[in-house]
């Protein structure tokens, strides 16, 4: 299961704990339970995100993909079975 990431203004469905950063999330269909566990992972990533840094510049521009994946973020599930716009990829 994959989660598009991408931070956002307006679209907020979760933010960064640490610096406030909102994020707008693509997802793959899941479970209730799968879901929450996603969240977790997400809140997870974005503090490691501030292992280096406290401002908001330390997230990525682009979208990225919880858990992180190699290829590119347009041929994910998440992208493709979450219907992301193209201004998220």
């Amino acid at each position: 299961m994959q989660v598009l990431c991408k931070s956002h203004e307006t679209v907020v469905e979760t933010r960064c704990g640490v610096c406030g950063q909102g994020f707008a999330l693509y997802w793959e269909r899941q479970t209730k339970m799968e879901r929450a566990e996603a969240l977790r992972e997400i809140a997870r990533t974005l503090r490691e995100h501030h292992k280096d840094g406290l401002g908001m510049d330390v997230h990525p521009v682009k979208g990225f993909l919880v858990p992180a994946w190699d290829g590119p973020v347009a041929f994910s599930g998440a992208a493709l079975l979450g219907s992301a716009p193209s201004w998220a990829l």
